[in-house]
């Protein structure tokens, strides 16, 4: 498992669980359930904010947002 933030521009995972409760309704209301798959899309060219895929939509996170989603990675093959 990794953090949401860890992963790189085309990599895949599905949403395991949240670091603090604080961001969790939040994160919720934006689509991040979990078991629900998410793909980082892009990274900007300074790392923050990313652009990822959940729920069928688009959504920018910031580094500090994606640092509490907890995702197992989806291998590719």
């Amino acid at each position: 498992m990794k953090k949401l933030s860890e992963l790189a521009a085309g990599e895949e995972g599905i949403i395991h669980s949240f670091e603090k409760d604080e961001l969790y309704i939040k994160l919720l209301e934006m689509g991040c359930v979990p078991g629900e798959p998410v793909k980082v899309l892009q990274v900007a060219p300074l790392g923050d904010p990313i652009s990822i895929e959940v729920s069928g939509y688009h959504l920018s996170l910031r580094l500090s947002e994606a640092d509490n989603i907890i995702v197992t990675l989806v291998t590719q093959n």
